[in-house]
């Protein structure tokens, strides 16, 4: 008889399996997406310094620019298994700009903070970018960012939120009177380089973008903290540039410019380096600006294409989505889906124009118009809206398969009307109402297929 009760204890046993499995099954559908993937873990660093062992002092007075450059050094002859950690203490460690290596990790403990000296005339120069051709501000080169690395594989910057400190009242003002003599630099720039991974940490009052990755790819930048008045200028917060497989996702954002802007180069220097920006995911962003929420452009003379930017959250700013570009900019932006947006007291909820952005001098190619096409912009709740949004293209290059679907915004007086020129497609479901061109039969059946 026991034998025979075997076979129904099997039974229970695989019923009880089948339930668990059923509870976990639901348990991972309820978990938020990610795109963290995009990097792997780091393999566990083999050796660990600090940059207090190298002559450091976090008092905040003394400047530790040579002990994090001595601190780097020894990382990099360490060749420790799964490379090493360079650990920022509890305090204020002054310093001038210092460059990372491969095969590290930045982590800076809680009640870190790294602050950038005020001294504006030590801060070393370094080359344009080659998809620029000159500096951002200035024609020749640009000063380095605090921040640093170039051609590096396998970079984190991480710990338990503490602070990077760009001080950037200094250059702000030299911005106002107009004494630069050469564009401002990063709180944190990582050049033509892979597998980086920036998380928990803050990065505050930078002197021009914050976080700046270019000609990278495999990046992510999550549960990361940007920070600077509304008043400080071209204070971007995350800006990927010519770079692949980027994952943004889980931070709060309250700068002075952009919170977060995709680029790809500038006018014919963009279109010769020919880099785009591709495959890129910006999640769980929350955050104000006096100007854009999330923004492609203005430089994409490289191309941007396959964005996915969702479940985002933007009060007091000038404009929710901002897609920018303008004629001599050449480059495309294509395939570009914006999801699930909240907005309060925001001026324009949605603005696509193509007469944005300066030039870098008087050799561009006028004649290099932009392609835009295939943007979806869906599920955007917004109130003390005052403009519902501009869709402005070009005449001799119209933005095609614009698609808006379930926006809805109001305001407190009636919301301004949609304003469209040079641009098809269609819009399903939004208010205030829609202008004509995006109510044409053929821009609606794409609009219905991309959905």
């Amino acid at each position: 008889m026991a034998r025979r009760r075997r076979p129904c204890g099997l039974l229970l046993l695989l019923a009880l399996a089948v339930a668990v499995a059923a509870v976990l099954v639901a348990a991972g559908a309820q978990a938020q997406e990610t795109c963290s993937g995009a990097v792997p873990a780091p393999p566990r660093r083999g050796a660990r310094v600090s940059v207090a062992s190298f002559g450091g002092v976090g008092d905040g007075r003394t400047l530790n620019t040579g002990a994090f450059a001595r601190a780097v050094a020894r990382i990099d002859r360490l060749r420790a298994p799964g490379g090493a950690e360079l650990y920022v203490p509890p305090g204020v460690w002054l310093t001038g700009p210092f460059n990372l290596t491969s095969r590290m990790t930045l982590f800076l403990a809680r009640g870190a903070v790294i602050r950038a000296t005020q001294d504006t005339p030590s801060w070393p120069l370094i080359e344009p970018l080659p998809s620029y051709g000159r500096g951002r501000e200035l024609p020749g080169g640009r000063y380095i960012s605090l921040i640093h690395g170039s051609g590096l594989q396998d970079v984190v910057i991480t710990g338990e939120n503490g602070t990077i400190d760009g001080q950037g009242s200094v250059w702000w003002d030299m911005w106002k009177k107009r004494t630069l003599l050469y564009t401002r630099p990063h709180l944190l720039e990582l050049m033509s380089s892979s597998d980086i991974i920036v998380s928990n940490v803050i990065f505050q009052d930078s002197p021009f973008w914050n976080i700046h990755p270019v000609y990278c790819s495999n990046v992510v930048i999550r549960n990361v903290t940007v920070l600077a008045p509304h008043d400080s200028p071209n204070t971007d917060g995350i800006d990927p540039d010519s770079s692949s497989n980027v994952c943004i996702e889980d931070c709060y954002i309250s700068t002075g410019d952009d919170a977060v802007a995709i680029k790809s180069g500038w006018d014919e220097y963009g279109i010769s380096y020919g880099r785009p920006s591709s495959d890129i995911t910006v999640r769980r962003i929350t955050g104000s600006s006096p100007f854009a929420g999330f923004a492609v452009g203005s430089e994409t003379s490289g191309g941007v294409q396959n964005v996915l930017a969702e479940h985002l959250n933007f009060f007091s700013s000038g404009f929710g989505i901002h897609i920018k570009t303008n004629t001599g900019r050449g480059g495309f932006i294509r395939n570009i889906t914006v999801s699930d947006v909240t907005l309060d007291n925001v001026r324009y909820g949605l603005r696509i124009t193509g007469d944005v952005g300066n030039h870098p001098d008087d050799s561009y190619n006028r004649s290099a118009l932009p392609v835009v096409d295939a943007l979806t912009i869906k599920n955007v709740q917004g109130q003390n809206i005052r403009e519902a949004g501009l869709i402005k293209g070009i005449t001799d290059s119209a933005f095609s398969r614009i698609c808006l679907s379930n926006v809805k915004l109001s305001g407190g007086a009636p919301v301004r009307p949609w304003k469209c020129e040079a641009v098809t497609g269609g819009a399903i479901d939004v208010q205030p109402s829609p202008c004509t061109e995006l109510t044409s039969t053929s821009g609606t059946s794409f609009c219905t297929n991309s959905l």
